[in-house]
């Protein structure tokens, strides 16, 4: 459950902030980029004002001489946390700082020029649709560091990450998980209003 900053009853304009908090009391701070009323429910439309960073667990002992390393999304918030040190350390050489945000980690800074050898793309596997063809999301490569032998990358994604949330009758904001058919309800609608 997340909680928004702004005053019930008062209407958000685009590009207005909305901070989100998750339950351990880590903020989010997000753009509001459009509102949509859904049956008496609104929903926002939102996008970090940070870039999201994930981290990448390289499994080096599975590859061989023709195929890359295979690799693990860090998700366990017990690694994240023994790992984050060394993974803001890293990112301070290159004049990022590595934040401990509510849902995902974000950076604040410059990001470096787009370089083709730092792409990756990675197939994101949906268990809410088993038969839909895996998602291939194209990530940028920040840095790599070490952390007890364990080799991790932390990448960016190229595509903007939306949050879609919608406020309770108690005037929080409750983020839609993925998966959540509201989410291709509320993209639809969307769509519509932008080919209007």
């Amino acid at each position: 459950m997340s909680s928004p900053s702004f005053d019930s009853g008062r209407e958000l304009d685009a590009q207005d902030i909305v901070t989100l908090t998750d339950a351990m009391g880590r903020s989010l701070d997000c753009y509001v980029e459009n509102e949509i009323t859904q049956d008496g429910t609104e929903y926002y439309f939102l996008m970090p004002v940070d870039q999201p960073v994930v981290i990448l667990a390289w499994d080096e002992d599975e590859a061989d001489e023709s195929d890359l390393p295979e690799t693990e999304l860090v998700e366990d918030p017990e690694e994240l946390a023994e790992i984050f040190p060394d993974a803001k350390a890293v990112l301070a050489e290159h004049d990022l700082i590595l934040q401990d945000t509510a849902h995902v980690m974000t950076v604040r800074g410059e990001l470096p020029p787009l370089e083709e050898d730092k792409i990756l793309s990675l197939e994101i596997e949906d268990d809410d649709f088993e038969d839909e063809d895996l998602e291939a999301e194209e990530l940028q490569e920040l840095a790599r560091f070490y952390h007890l032998d364990q080799l991790y990358s932390i990448y960016t994604p190229l595509e903007p990450i939306p949050i879609f949330v919608k406020v309770t009758e108690d005037e929080e904001m409750e983020i839609l998980e993925p998966g959540d058919p509201m989410i291709q309800s509320l993209v639809d609608t969307l769509l519509l209003q932008d080919a209007d």
